[in-house]
């Protein structure tokens, strides 16, 4: 007897966090993916300190939770595994475009997008696969998906996009051989048009240099 994998199209709901409003003195919008064992509306709160007349921040949550170390205590989630790649990568952007559509951001406003560790596969993949037209495109302590081309990317560069790699002299999860070929794809994706911070930590969220991308 063979098994046989088949596949079923549903309809399914998830949520986002948002933290401020869009008011008058509103400059800035982002979009904020997290990283994997995060929940958003506990990763938001490393945006609380940017000025909070002046921006919006929308944090999409991922749709695949889980009990943390397996004490059925705290949830996080997660994005993306290896199983079903393909088709979680298009829900998962379904689910964000979902957001934005029910968000109608102004289209005067700045739109910034930053991604957080596996967050930056997300990130980058919704720009490119959506040709999303963005102030800034914010890569924290991320790894660049493997099949995004440069050519994704062209349209950013036209856009006046900056794009900025973060990421900590002590990371734990990024090798000498690692970074070193991570920096090497950033160049062969954005070409000349980016920046980097290197911060004195590890694989963490630093508040102060959230704040000082906007400044």
């Amino acid at each position: 007897m063979n098994s046989t994998e088949k596949q079923n199209t549903y309809t399914t709901t998830n949520t986002y966090t948002t933290l401020n409003n869009i008011g008058s003195k509103t400059k800035n919008v982002w979009i904020v993916f997290h990283g994997i064992g995060y929940l958003s509306r506990y990763f938001i709160n490393y945006f609380n300190t940017l000025n909070s007349n002046e921006n919006y921040i929308i944090a999409p949550q991922a749709p695949s939770k889980y009990y943390l170390k397996n004490q059925y205590k705290h949830v996080g989630a997660s994005w993306l595994t290896r199983e079903g790649t393909d088709i979680e990568i298009e829900n998962v952007l379904n689910s964000i475009d979902s957001v934005i559509q029910n968000e109608n951001i102004p289209k005067n406003l700045n739109l910034i997008i930053f991604g957080f560790s596996q967050g930056v596969s997300i990130a980058t993949r919704w720009v490119a696969k959506r040709k999303i037209k963005c102030s800034q495109l914010i890569c924290y302590a991320g790894a660049l998906p493997n099949e995004l081309k440069a050519t994704d990317f062209d349209f950013l560069e036209e856009n006046g996009t900056v794009v900025t790699t973060i990421v900590g002299d002590k990371d734990e999860y990024l090798s000498a051989d690692k970074l070193q070929s991570e920096n090497k794809r950033i160049k062969t994706l954005f070409k000349d048009s980016t920046k980097a911070i290197i911060f004195d930590g590890r694989h963490e969220m630093k508040r102060e240099i959230i704040s000082n991308l906007v400044k």
